[in-house]
Parts: structure tokens; C-alpha cells; sequence
């Protein structure tokens, strides 16, 4: 095995072995380290995110249960935190623990969470039974930061019983929050335009529950018409029934404990995750660029003047390649050398010489991908899908298939 390896596994093992142990008893300081190491991204993580993933695993099967995650999600100013908090004080008045995920905006100074609203919930953080995290976004969109996944995992394999979501303030098409939590309840508010938002496809498709919040304002009968318009329009074109939709005063914790018992209810029934992996769309994103060199050593100065960080090196012995990444943003540059002249890399460069070598999609469910992919006559590099760096599972797609580039979808290790 590759010396670089070698370091990293050993690293990301001593990582898990450390943080585990503390994570599983419930140690707030282990868990807020893990998801420190997890926010930051890069291989490190990997096995303590697959001791996670495992230990999760045995817990469900040995309960029968698992951790639910009800998301909030809605437009700047509709009162997301302070719904956020009553529900969580509802859920403590029950004896439940709750882990808090929020996303916030990042700061453009030091790239940070924003706290913002989170400051109103100081005093729900001196609770043992409660644990809250911000999350900045980093520029990722869709209203979560990108390792808010992780992030969960997490979580739930440090033992809190009810997983609370908040995103950032969202638009019309930031919709990621549908593929994290088993119940989703989009916050509106009178006098905020979402009368006309009503009539609009997007964030309000995803919604279990429609909350209608500051309902002691004026407008608040507007806004009800309205989206009770659109929801019979929906059945009618659809036929899909009607949601329900709750009136919520958060701030006097009005209407707070039915839509509570309403949210439990259906992330218990598994029936709107269900729902939405039939219906909602999760569109690739952008994983990393694949740059061919001759040697990695000479290429990586240029991507450290950059600034940008080396996530570390790896040999993956099936392609005969080395790969060093490099952080850019949410996405990653991957330099490539070859081990010998015979591999793909090396006869890459014989014909076009260092440069841009493939283009990587992340994709969710892969497997599903390319069985769609095959039944509309896509060409495949190769017919099996493949382990690569990290773990991850991927595919190429013949530049004969996608207009001249070598596309290579990667679903996440």
C-alpha cells in the first residue's frame, strides 16, 4: 500500500478510535468535534462517518427505532427559529432529547455561521437534554450546508431521539431539506407575498404540513384562502390530497403541540419520505474536476499558491493512478499520475499531454442512475460500477454519450 495511504487511513482510524467511544456514551464535547471534523469535509472523516453509519445500523435493528427528523424550512422572516423553539420545548416537556441542526449564512469574512436567530435560543442550550448546532452554508445551496447529511448521522449515532432541521432562509427552488428529514413543515407567514407564492411550483411542493405562523396578524384569513386554493387546484390536477395545514402563534407557543403530534405522526409513518423519493428531483451537482499530470509533487505547488487545501493522497491500485485533492469550495480538484506507462492516465498524456481529464457529478443512488442511463442506450465506459478513491462508487460515461467529455458520476463514499 501507498506510503501517503498508509498516513491517511491510520490518521482517519486513530480519528474514529478516539471520538467514538465518547460520542456513543453521549459526550457533548465528542460530538461537537465530530461534527467539527465532518463540516470540515475531506477523507479524514471517512471512518469516522463509517462507524457512525454502523453503530446507527445496530441501534435500529436492536430497537426497532430510529431518530426522526422533522425539517423547517421557509422564507427569511416567517419565524423558523422561534418555531423551532417552541417545538423543542414541547418535546422536552415529553421527556424527548433533542439535537438541533441550523443552517445559517456564512459570514463573508471567516466563512462562518451567522448565528443570527440561534442567539434567542441561549437558554434552551443550557439544557442536558438538548444539543444545537449551527451550521454555516459556505455558499452551498438548496438552504442546508453540504455536510448537513453527515452532520445527522452523527447526531443520531450520539443517541438524541428527535433530530431538528432548520434551514437557512429559502427561495422558491431550494429544496434539499425534502431528501433529510422523514417530515418536512414549510413556515409561511402573512404579509410576506406567499399568497402569490402559493400559485408558484417549488418549496411549498415539498411541504408535509403547511404552518401558517404570526397568525394574530393581519392577512392571516388572505394567506389561508389562498393556500387553500391552491391545494384544491393541486388535487384536482394531481390527485393528491389536500395537506394539512396548522396555524401557529410560535412565539406564545400557540397551535405549537398539534403540529408537533401532526409531525410525529407522519415521520413516523414513513409515508412522506416514501412520497418524496418518488416525486422530488435531486439534480447532480458538481464533485470534482479530474486534472491529468505527470507528477503530482511538481502540479501541487500551483494549487497551494491558490490556497487551496490538500484533502490529502491516496494510490488506487485498480486504475494504477495516484490522486491528490484539493478543497475548491463545495467542489474538489483531483490531480491524477499514473503508477506506470500502461495506465489510462499515463496514455492520456502521451496523446493530448497535463490537462482537464474528466469531469465528476456527485449523484444520489447510483444504482438507479445507471439503470435509467442503460435503458435510454447511454454508452459506459465500463458496464459494472467501480470503487475509487475514498470508497466512493462511480461510473464513466462515454464522451461518445455526452457530447465529447469524459463524465464520470460518483456517488458518495
Amino acid at each position: 500500500m501507498d506510503e501517503d495511504q498508509q498516513a491517511w487511513d491510520r490518521t482517519g482510524e486513530e480519528l474514529a478510535a478516539e471520538l467514538i467511544p465518547g460520542l456513543i456514551r453521549g459526550d457533548r464535547r465528542a460530538l461537537a468535534r465530530a461534527l467539527t471534523r465532518v463540516e470540515g469535509g475531506g477523507r479524514e472523516s471517512a471512518a469516522l462517518l463509517a462507524r457512525c453509519r454502523a453503530h446507527v445500523a445496530c441501534q435500529r435493528q436492536q430497537k426497532g427505532r430510529r431518530a426522526f427528523r422533522l425539517g423547517l424550512t421557509g422564507s427569511p422572516g416567517a419565524g423558523k427559529s422561534t418555531l423551532l423553539e417552541a417545538l423543542t420545548r414541547q418535546l422536552r416537556a415529553q421527556n424527548k432529547t433533542v439535537a438541533v441542526l441550523a443552517v445559517d449564512p456564512s459570514s463573508p469574512l471567516s466563512g462562518g455561521a451567522v448565528l443570527g436567530d440561534r442567539i434567542r435560543m441561549r437558554e434552551m442550550a443550557a439544557d442536558p437534554g438538548v444539543f444545537i448546532r449551527s451550521m454555516a452554508t459556505r455558499g452551498h445551496l438548496g438552504g442546508l450546508a453540504a455536510a448537513a447529511e453527515d452532520a445527522l448521522l452523527v447526531m443520531e449515532a450520539a443517541g438524541w431521539d428527535l433530530l431538528l432541521i432548520e434551514t437557512t432562509g429559502v427561495g422558491q427552488g431550494e429544496v434539499e431539506i425534502a431528501r433529510c428529514a422523514d417530515a418536512v413543515a414549510v413556515v409561511l407567514a402573512p404579509g410576506m407575498g406567499d399568497g402569490v407564492q402559493a400559485m408558484k411550483a417549488g418549496v411549498l411542493e415539498i411541504a408535509d404540513v403547511l404552518v401558517l405562523n404570526k397568525a394574530d396578524l393581519v392577512g392571516i384569513e388572505d394567506l389561508e384562502q389562498d393556500i387553500a386554493s391552491m391545494e384544491m387546484l393541486n388535487e384536482a390536477v394531481s390527485g393528491r390530497p389536500p395537506r394539512q395545514v396548522h396555524r401557529t402563534v410560535a412565539a406564545r407557543g400557540e397551535g405549537v403541540e398539534a403540529l408537533l403530534s401532526t409531525l410525529l405522526e407522519m415521520a413516523q409513518s414513513g409515508s412522506t419520505s416514501e412520497r418524496r423519493n418518488r416525486e422530488v428531483m435531486h439534480p447532480p451537482v458538481l464533485d470534482h474536476l479530474g486534472i491529468a499530470v505527470r507528477s503530482i509533487e511538481q502540479a501541487e505547488g500551483f494549487y497551494q499558491l491558490l490556497g487551496m487545501t490538500n484533502l490529502g493522497r491516496e494510490t488506487v491500485a485498480g486504475e494504477r493512478v495516484r490522486v491528490a485533492m484539493f478543497a475548491a469550495g463545495e467542489s474538489r480538484m483531483e490531480l491524477l499520475e499514473a503508477t506506470d506507462d500502461e495506465a489510462t492516465i499515463a496514455r492520456f498524456i502521451a496523446r493530448r499531454g497535463e490537462g482537464l481529464h474528466h469531469v465528476a457529478l456527485r449523484v444520489q443512488e447510483l444504482d438507479k442512475v445507471v439503470e435509467r442511463l442503460r435503458a435510454r442506450g447511454i454508452r459506459l465506459v465500463r458496464d459494472e460500477i467501480q470503487i475509487g478513491a475514498g470508497g466512493h462508487r462511480y461510473v464513466f460515461i462515454h464522451p461518445a454519450s455526452a457530447h465529447g467529455v469524459l463524465l464520470e458520476l460518483v456517488e458518495k463514499a
